[in-house]
């Protein structure tokens, strides 16, 4: 299963091709090969230090801020290399990423969901509400925030915060979604929501999910990577793997909780 190639029915999103990365001397993901399709949520799932975060953190170029940070091979988005965008922050305006503890902007709801289309160049204000609107309904917040857009959105409770974090991402109609333990800080009834949301968004968009709840890889990923200590162990349709059909003993070991 490791590798496992894109579906006929299904285009390549995204390509990793031998990728390791350094942090000085010190490699954090080594020789990573894989596909992500069009349309679908891929997991990544592993124990800390596995390299789960870092191999996020290249596909957004945010190793741009990490000086000692070194990244080796290639990432093809869309079929183009990453590392040849002379504009950044025009491929990160395609490359969404929510962070484990939702980071609100000190600002109110509806400036924290329509601060990137305005930097876009978007300036009308009928333009921004059905940006805002739309986006915050996306992320199944907007009836709870309707008659309150102009709060600040840091008032707003941990799993409100996160979802507004969503909806910010969004904000930027990006193509793909990076999630990196989106619910750490997130109470469980939040949680759920929040899953229900990337289901229907992947219709829309691409979703790649990190997270160390193997359960949660279970309900949302349509196939799952394990990683472990910087190698990229198995890849595989999600249910095989947790059915039992694994080719790797590790990964056998790791869904069943005997270590992690």
């Amino acid at each position: 299963m490791v590798g496992a190639t894109e579906s006929p029915n299904q285009a390549t999103k995204l390509e990793v091709r031998d990728l390791s990365i350094y942090y000085g001397d010190q490699p954090a993901l080594q020789n990573i090969n894989l596909t992500v399709r069009e349309h679908e949520i891929f997991g990544i799932i592993g124990p800390a230090n596995s390299g789960k975060t870092s191999f996020l953190r290249v596909l957004n170029r945010m190793e741009m801020f990490v000086p000692s940070m070194k990244v080796k091979g290639q990432i093809l988005f869309g079929g183009r290399d990453i590392s040849k965008w002379r504009n950044v922050y025009a491929l990160r305006r395609l490359i969404g990423v929510v962070f484990p503890l939702p980071v609100g902007l000190p600002l109110s709801i509806y400036d924290n969901v329509s601060l990137s289309p305005r930097l876009a160049g978007i300036r009308k204000r009928a333009d921004l509400d059905i940006i805002v609107e739309k986006c915050l309904r996306r992320a199944a917040l907007w009836d709870e925030v309707k008659d309150r857009l102009n709060s600040l959105g840091s008032l707003l409770s941990g799993g409100q915060q996160q979802r507004l974090t969503i909806a910010r991402a969004l904000s930027q109609n990006p193509q793909l979604l990076l999630l990196d333990e989106f619910s750490i800080a997130v109470d469980p009834v939040t949680t759920m929501r929040i899953e229900d949301v990337l289901k229907e968004l992947k219709k829309e968009i691409t979703i790649i999910l990190v997270t160390n709840l193997v359960q949660q890889a279970r309900r949302l990923a349509d196939r799952t990577a394990f990683f472990l200590s910087g190698r990229c162990v198995e890849i595989g349709e999600t249910e095989q793997m947790f059915s039992g059909k694994t080719e790797d003993p590790q990964t056998q070991a790791y869904l069943e909780g005997r270590f992690g």
